[in-house]
């Protein structure tokens, strides 16, 4: 594959319906995490319009059941389901994959939480990197047989601009010795994605499973920022009054996710890290965007995946 930067005609003011026009997406499956609300319901809704059964995993099944109900009138498509799907529980997300029988063609790993108070599994993992990183590594790498029947198999990670906050302390992953900070463990969780989508790709290609992570963009109003509470303590990406990245509305913050679940543009592509509907360029000191060096760094992604499938596998060795 070349390693040519991906640009498409496409950008940050683009919508997930503009992206996806002329898509038809009939006979396709697709999950979408968190699908029940913010830009996850947006690019289930998004998918659905375009034809795809649309499974929404969710949390909370009774939002799921109104998210669901809500896209089918709107879009007409009756192929919409939701299922549950803790991803901080090991176990939910067992069920999940053992239920699931069908190819697979996408795989939306969008759900996340940000800047939590400190927490850990049972497992004794940090909240943010379980949630955020591990429920989804043990998701995509459960349905892996399924996203390979397909032929074609898609997984979306949804990332974000806060993985410039810093890499994964492989030392510490769990701030065991360090003191907690709500924000340095979310960047750490959202390198992670980015992490994935290399070396997941690298390992699942010639499978033909392309894995993608991605930047929403600054995007008000979602569950995603229930625990921010003052922004001013955020740092400049969550702060309204910032110039470096312009805010966003649901439908363009979808806009990436659509982009890399269904567009013929992205076919074959994978191990990238995009930003407003295009491959982001290396990020810069200062700029909160484009994508840092250790966040696409193959031995990071190589590492991460050994301590992912050991944290999966022995869930209750810590």
């Amino acid at each position: 594959m070349s390693s040519t930067r991906v640009v498409t005609p496409f950008g940050a003011q683009s919508t997930a319906g503009e992206v996806i026009e002329g898509i038809d997406l009939t006979g396709k499956r697709a999950v979408v995490t968190g699908g029940g609300s913010g830009i996850g319901l947006q690019t289930a809704r998004t998918l659905a319009g375009a034809n795809a059964e649309v499974t929404l995993a969710v949390r909370n099944i009774e939002a799921g059941a109104r998210a669901a109900d809500d896209i089918i009138a709107t879009t007409g498509n009756q192929r919409v389901l939701v299922a549950p799907l803790d991803l901080a529980d090991l176990a939910s997300v067992r069920d999940f994959v053992a239920a699931w029988q069908d190819p697979l063609d996408i795989l939306v790993n969008n759900a996340g939480i940000m800047a939590t108070p400190e927490q850990r599994t049972p497992e004794g993992w940090e909240f943010q990197f379980a949630t955020n990183h591990l429920g989804h590594f043990a998701l995509a790498v459960g349905l892996h047989d399924v996203l390979a029947a397909a032929g074609t198999g898609r997984v979306v990670v949804v990332s974000s601009v806060g993985h410039v906050n810093g890499s994964v302390d492989f030392d510490d992953i769990n701030f065991d010795h360090r003191p907690y900070d709500p924000w340095l463990a979310y960047g750490q969780s959202k390198t992670a994605n980015v992490l994935f989508a290399v070396e997941g790709s690298k390992r699942w290609a010639a499978e033909g499973i392309t894995v993608n992570a991605l930047n929403p963009g600054r995007i008000p109003d979602t569950n995603l920022s229930r625990h921010i509470g003052d922004v001013s303590n955020a740092p400049a990406s969550f702060e309204p009054n910032s110039t470096a990245v312009s805010w966003k509305t649901i439908a363009q913050g979808a806009a990436t996710s659509v982009l890399l679940a269904t567009s013929p543009l992205l076919e074959g592509i994978g191990g990238r890290y995009f930003e407003d509907c295009n491959e982001a360029e290396p990020h810069q000191p200062g700029v909160r965007r484009g994508v840092a060096d250790y966040a696409v760094d193959p031995g990071n992604a190589t590492r991460l995946w050994q301590v992912s499938l050991a944290a999966i596998a022995a869930p209750s060795s810590r």
